[in-house]
C-alpha cells in the first residue's frame, strides 16, 4: 500500500471537508433509464476554463470584500470541478448570504473591471498586506521567503509564483491579490458561475489553526455546460454514501467510539466479506499466501524502515509499554518484512507472494474526514511480492491483470493509471539515489508500454522509497476514485539487509513490489455505494432475496424457503410483519433487494413463484428451481 496514499473520496475535490445546510435541490430521477450517460461527456478542465475559473475566484473574493469590509483572506485555488475560497469573517455565512454575493459578483461581472498585473519584492509585499490586515497573506509571503515553495501546499502555489525575489500580485479594482495567474482580461469574460455549498476548512488544513469559511462556486463557458454540471451533482446529492449508508444501515460513527473510526453493520460486513472474497479468488488463481499480524509494533520498527522519519506526521501518536514505545501500524508493509527475514530464502521461491487485509490507523485531520471515503481506521489489502529483477516485467503484467479482474468485478470500465515518479528538485523527500530511481522508473514505464496501457506522469507523487503505478477509476457519474497502487521498490530490502540467494550461490537483494488492491476496503464500500447508488449487483447486496408473507398462513413456508436458500448460500430475509403486500414491497424497493418473492396461497402449495424484480412493477411468475438456478447464476458469475 502506497505511505503516500491518503484515503480519500472522489477525487473532484482534493480536500474532502463537510458541507453545511446547502444542497442543490434534485427531483427524482432513474439512472437506469440511462439518464446521464451524456454526463460522461462533460469536457475535462481545459487551460481556458482553468484560467476563468481562477479569476471567478478573485470575483467572489472581490464581492465579499465588497460586502464584508474586514474579512481576512486565506486561499481561493481552482479545482476540478470549479473553484473554492476560505473567508475570517465575523459573521457566519448562510446560503442566503451566497445568494447576495452571487449578485455582487454579477456587478462586478458587468463592470468589467480589468485583472491588472504588478510584480514587486517580497518584502514590498509583505508590508502591503501587512497594512491591508491580511494576516494569511502574510503567512504565506514568510514562508515563500524563508523556506521557498518546499513548504507551500499545491493549492497555496496557485497563490504565489517567485522570480528571483520577486512575486506577483493581480488587482481587480479595489481587490488586491497574491497570484501567480493568468487571468482573463477583465471580469466581463466570465459568462457562466454559480456558488454551490459552504463547508469549513481549518487555515492550511490543521486543527491548531483558525476555522475559516469556504465557499465553493464552478464556472463554465456554456450554460449547457453548467446545466450538465448540476445535472450530475444532483445525482451525486442522491447517492452520497453518507447518506445512503444511514439509509440502507452499512455503517454508522458514534461520537464515544471516536472520529473517523467507523462501524460497520451487518450489511456493511456483508459488503467487505464480499470485496474480499472476491480477492481472495483471484490470489489464489496466483499463489498468494496469507499472513496476519499485529495491528501494533515498536516504533523501533518504523525508524528501521525509514517511516519514522518520512511518515510520521501521519501516524498516530506513541505510547508507552513496559520501558517500550509502541504505535499503531500506519501501513502493513514493515510486519511483512519481518515475515520475510524470518528465515533465509533462495530464488527458486520466487515470486514470493504474501498477503493481508491489515488494519491501519492514520491520524487524518478532522476536516479532512468524510464518511467511509476518508477514515482513521482502514483495511489495507496489502502485498508484497519479492522477486529477482528478470521477473519484473512478468510479476507486473500478472498484478495489472489482477486488478483489471476486480475492477471488471465492481463494473468499473473506465480507469486510467499514473505513473508516480520522484521530483529530481526534492531529493530530501525520497530515499536511495538518482541512478536507482530513474531504472525503477524507466522499468515501470516499460511495463506500461508492453501492455499498451495509457498513463500520465505524476511528478513528485512517488513513495519515499519508490515510484508507483496508481489506477484510478471513474464511477458512472465521471468522477475519480484512486483504487490500486502497485509500487517497486528497489531500496528497501538493502536498507533491512533482506536477502535471498541467487542462481549462482551468491547473496542478493530481492525486488519487492508493494500491491493494494483497493486503497482502502472502506474507501471502496464508499465508492460502490455511490457507484451503485446502493442498488449493488445481487453477488454484492446484502440481502438478496426478500420473501413477503401475503398474510399469517403463509409465514412458516416463507421461513421454510429462507432456510432452504440460506442452505444453497443465498441471502434471504422474511418479511412476515402485519401489513399489505404493497407496503412490503416498497420497503423492499427502498432496501434496493434486488429480488422480492410475493408468498401466498398458490405459492405455498406448489405453484409458481410470484417474482418481482428490483426497478420493474411487472410481476414475474417462475418455476422455484428456475428461480434458484438464474440466482445462483448471477451470484456465481458476479454478474
Amino acid at each position: 500500500m502506497s505511505e503516500t496514499c491518503k484515503n480519500k473520496g472522489p477525487l473532484s475535490r482534493g480536500t474532502w471537508v463537510e458541507p453545511r445546510d446547502l444542497r442543490i435541490s434534485s427531483q427524482e430521477t432513474d439512472f437506469w433509464d440511462g439518464i446521464f450517460l451524456s454526463i460522461l461527456k462533460i469536457n475535462r478542465m481545459s487551460e481556458k476554463l482553468e484560467t476563468i475559473r481562477h479569476s471567478a475566484a478573485h470575483v467572489m473574493a472581490a464581492a465579499v470584500q465588497k460586502l464584508f469590509p474586514d474579512a481576512k483572506f486565506g486561499i481561493g485555488p481552482v479545482i476540478e470541478d470549479g473553484f473554492y475560497y476560505d473567508f475570517d469573517l465575523k459573521e457566519s455565512l448562510t446560503p442566503e448570504h451566497l445568494q447576495k454575493i452571487e449578485k455582487e459578483m454579477e456587478k462586478i461581472i458587468k463592470g468589467k473591471l480589468k485583472f491588472e498585473r504588478e510584480e514587486m519584492d517580497i518584502d514590498k509585499a509583505i508590508k502591503m498586506f501587512k497594512d491591508l490586515k491580511q494576516d494569511y497573506k502574510v503567512e504565506l509571503l514568510k514562508d515563500l521567503k524563508e523556506k521557498g515553495t518546499t513548504k507551500l501546499k499545491s493549492e497555496e502555489e496557485q497563490e504565489l509564483v517567485a522570480d528571483g525575489e520577486k512575486i506577483s500580485v493581480y488587482r481587480l479594482g479595489d481587490f488586491v491579490d497574491l497570484c501567480r495567474g493568468p487571468h482573463v482580461k477583465h471580469s466581463g469574460d466570465i459568462k457562466v458561475f454559480k456558488l454551490l455549498n459552504l463547508a469549513g476548512a481549518y487555515w492550511r488544513g490543521s486543527e491548531k489553526n483558525p476555522m475559516l469559511q469556504r465557499i465553493y462556486g464552478t464556472a463554465w463557458q456554456k450554460q449547457k455546460e453548467l446545466d450538465e454540471y448540476l445535472r450530475v451533482q444532483e445525482e451525486a446529492a442522491k447517492r452520497d454514501h453518507r447518506k445512503l449508508g444511514k439509509e440502507l444501515e452499512i455503517f454508522l460513527f458514534n461520537e464515544n467510539i471516536g472520529k473517523g473510526l467507523p462501524l460497520l453493520l451487518p450489511n456493511g460486513r456483508v459488503l467487505r466479506d464480499e470485496i474480499l472474497k472476491l480477492e481472495r479468488e483471484i490470489e489464489d488463481q496466483v499463489g498468494f499466501e496469507r499472513v496476519w499480524t499485529p495491528h501494533i509494533a515498536k516504533s523501533d520498527l518504523y525508524k528501521l524502515t525509514g517511516h519514522w522519519d518520512h511518515y510520521q506526521d501521519d501516524m498516530f501518536p506513541p505510547f508507552g509499554l513496559e520501558d517500550e514505545t509502541y504505535v499503531l501500524r500506519p501501513m502493513n508493509c514493515p510486519h511483512h518484512y519481518m515475515i520475510y527475514k524470518s528465515k533465509p530464502h533462495s530464488y527458486r521461491e520466487f515470486p514470493l507472494r504474501i498477503t493481508e487485509d491489515g488494519t491501519c490507523y492514520r491520524f487524518e485531520k478532522s476536516g479532512e474526514l468524510g464518511g467511509l471515503a476518508r477514515v482513521r481506521c482502514l483495511t489495507i489489502d496489502d502485498a508484497h511480492v519479492f522477486i529477482t529483477p528478470d521477473q519484473i516485467e512478468e510479476e507486473y503484467t500478472r498484478l495489472i491483470d489482477m486488478t483489471k479482474q476486480m475492477f471488471e468485478a465492481f463494473q468499473l470500465k473506465d480507469y486510467k493509471v499514473t505513473l508516480s515518479t520522484h521530483d529530481s528538485d526534492n531529493t530530501e523527500k525520497y530515499i536511495a539515489d538518482e541512478k536507482t530511481w530513474n531504472r525503477a522508473e524507466a522499468t515501470l514505464e516499460k511495463v506500461l508500454k508492453q501492455n499498451k496501457i495509457k498513463y500520465e506522469i505524476g511528478k513528485g507523487e512517488a513513495a519515499f522509497y519508490g515510484p508507483k503505478l496508481d489506477f484510478v477509476v471513474k464511477d458512472v457519474l465521471g468522477r475519480d476514485w484512486q483504487m490500486s497502487t502497485l509500487q517497486i521498490d528497489f531500496f528497501m530490502a538493502e536498507r533491512l539487509n533482506m536477502t535471498y540467494v541467487d542462481a549462482k550461490g551468491k547473496d542478493a537483494y530481492p525486488i519487492i513490489i508493494h500491491r493494494g488492491f483497493t486503497g482502502s476496503l472502506e474507501r471502496t464500500i464508499a465508492m460502490l455505494i455511490e457507484h451503485f447508488s446502493g442498488a449493488f449487483p445481487v453477488w454484492l447486496s446484502p440481502t438478496q432475496v426478500k420473501i413477503i408473507s401475503v398474510g399469517s398462513a403463509h409465514i412458516k413456508f416463507c421461513h421454510e424457503l429462507k432456510k432452504e436458500l440460506s442452505s444453497l448460500g443465498i441471502r434471504s430475509n422474511v418479511d412476515d410483519v402485519n401489513e399489505t403486500v404493497g407496503n412490503k414491497i416498497r420497503k423492499a424497493e427502498k432496501e434496493k433487494v434486488p429480488y422480492m418473492l410475493v408468498i401466498g396461497d398458490k405459492e405455498m402449495n406448489g405453484g409458481e413463484l410470484t417474482v418481482r424484480l428490483r426497478g420493474e412493477k411487472e410481476m414475474k411468475k417462475m418455476k422455484k428451481d428456475e428461480f434458484i438456478e438464474r440466482i445462483l447464476d448471477e451470484i456465481k458469475e458476479r454478474s
